[in-house]
């Protein structure tokens, strides 16, 4: 039977594969303070796509720090080696999951390639121009953004290295929560930056990763959930 309009918040609510928490929190960065960022994945009826009005490629809440992406966008940012998507993939702190958010989570290792690393760099250079833009500015950076671009290009680097994406801190986390708290110089910072972006370079060349993600195999993921949505609304 033909699907009706779907308002949002029911695609997020009805038809979400998969859900983590990401930021602080699954970055091993967590203090009291820290806000819970949602972040999910929610496959659209497929019936939903044969009207003119199609669903929507991502969702904003309904709860609050809430985001979620539908299932083909996602798969699209990952493939394209978005670092905010890719890092979601690998949260530890995994809230709903059904079967075809498993076998998302199984398809890991085909959306990474050593594509990541310009983007991820061309990520960082962007973050790196709006600290130094608050330097000029105000004195300093914002220390918070400091503290996760630093993170950030520690993972590209080991992601380089190891053609394993692993977004916990794990023994930077005091170093990198003394950058949040102010107490490293915006030299220093800035110094550390250079150098693990020189890092991940130098690892870029002798990378495990394959030239390209394995498109083929997302894709033949996407077509069968695809199908298989459909014939659940027949």
């Amino acid at each position: 039977m033909e699907q009706e309009h779907l308002e949002p918040a029911d695609l997020v609510r009805d038809h979400t594969v998969y859900a983590c928490v990401m930021g602080s929190r699954a970055f091993g960065l967590a203090t009291e303070a820290s806000d819970t960022d949602r972040r999910g994945v929610f496959l659209a009826p497929t019936p939903l796509y044969w009207r003119f009005t199609k669903p929507p490629t991502h969702v904003e809440g309904p709860a609050d720090e809430q985001f979620s992406w539908e299932l083909e966008r996602f798969c699209e940012l990952a493939l394209r080696a978005n670092p905010n998507v890719l890092e979601c993939l690998h949260s530890p702190l995994v809230e709903r999951i059904d079967g075809t958010g498993r076998e998302l989570l199984s398809l890991r290792g085909a959306f990474l390639s050593r594509q990541a690393h310009g983007t991820f760099a061309r990520y960082a250079e962007g973050q790196h121009r709006k600290l130094a833009a608050d330097v000029r500015t105000h004195g300093a950076p914002r220390w918070k953004h400091a503290m996760h671009l630093l993170r950030l290009l520690m993972s590209c680097r080991d992601l380089l290295r190891t053609g394993e994406l692993t977004i916990d801190v794990g023994e930077a986390r005091d170093e990198l929560l003394a950058v949040k708290r102010g107490e490293v110089s915006w030299a220093e910072v800035d110094r550390r930056m250079a150098r693990l972006a020189a890092e991940a370079a130098d690892a870029a060349d002798r990378t495990p990763l394959p030239a390209e993600p394995d498109r083929a195999r997302i894709e033949d993921f996407l077509v069968r959930t695809r199908r298989a949505s459909a014939a659940l609304s027949s």
